[in-house]
């Protein structure tokens, strides 16, 4: 049984020049529960200390839907001002555009604005990633691409992304971007393998961009399964964790990093055990018989 190579320790985000692990940490419920900035940086302590270097927010993260607006931000804030020494062990991504409860504004007032808002509230001079959140379909590509290209000539920012853009979405910033993206955020789990088969990997891999992979457990439908399918999903991973003596978390983790685009699955989780285990993800190979049929149970049919 031939196995599919393991991921690097580092690898290149995009052409950005930067280095990052091949898994991530988002902080999209870093704000919940009334955490102090004391727990947040025991999160952020859990994930150096996994050997995780890229930690993922954004401005909307925190936000109830009636207040909480940028918290995420302000708490990751407060840890890099508190221990200045970690902001050099970290690649800092985070996203802005969607302004509550509009919801989407990519104007070039407002997305000037947001970029010194996160500034701001992380506490640091220049965003090594810096996310478009969701399109904004009343914004043309070639304003957002001017404001993203400014931030980078002023130092704000080094390096750029997109989350939940559609392929044409992605060509469009692209083309009017002095500064090419590196980076797309898409939604990607053994549950939701839209973005394997509607061509937006091979897109990334096309243009050098790294793909990382939000809600990559399904939204937590692979720990509680709730259809046939996924459970036929959750039962073709059981197979994998149970030979390389790992959680199905873990093996849901690998499959995603197993894919030739270089996919970099983003653990939700704001508990620091859990966040340790994610990188067991980096020692699970796959062969191509156990990955198809991960991808044969999500399909729910036979492959041709």
């Amino acid at each position: 049984m031939s196995l599919l190579p393991l991921p690097p320790a580092l690898r290149p985000l995009g052409a950005s020049g930067l280095n990052v692990s091949p898994i991530a940490w988002g902080m999209w419920r870093l704000a919940e529960g009334g955490r102090t900035a004391a727990d947040a940086a025991r999160l952020v302590h859990a994930a150096l200390d996994a050997g995780i270097n890229l930690l993922d927010t954004a401005d909307i993260y925190g936000f109830d839907g009636v207040g909480g607006f940028g918290d995420a931000e302000s708490l990751l804030g407060e840890v890099i001002a508190a221990d200045p020494g970690l902001r050099s062990r970290f690649v800092l991504a985070t996203k802005g555009g969607i302004m509550p409860p509009l919801p989407y504004d990519q104007s070039p007032a407002y997305l000037s604005a947001a970029i010194d808002a996160s500034l701001r509230r992380l506490k640091v001079d220049t965003i090594d990633l810096y996310q478009v959140h969701r399109p904004d379909i009343l914004a043309h590509p070639v304003q957002v691409a001017r404001v993203l290209d400014d931030a980078v000539a002023a130092g704000k920012i080094r390096s750029l992304g997109v989350s939940n853009f559609t392929q044409a979405q992605v060509a469009a910033l692209n083309h009017f971007l002095t500064n090419k993206l590196v980076v797309t955020q898409p939604e990607i789990s053994p549950l939701r393998i839209t973005a394997l088969e509607n061509g937006e990997m091979d897109q990334a891999m096309m243009l050098g961009l790294t793909p990382l992979a939000w809600s990559p457990l399904g939204g937590g439908r692979l720990a509680a399964p709730e259809t046939a399918r996924d459970l036929a999903v959750a039962e073709a991973l059981d197979v994998v964790a149970a030979n390389r003596g790992v959680s199905r978390t873990v093996a849901a983790y690998s499959w995603l990093m197993a894919h030739p685009s270089g996919i970099i699955p983003i653990i939700g989780s704001q508990n620091p055990a859990r966040i340790a285990e994610g990188a067991a993800a980096l020692s699970v190979q796959w062969s191509r018989e156990e990955w198809y049929a991960v991808l044969v149970a999500a399909r729910g049919e036979k492959l041709p």
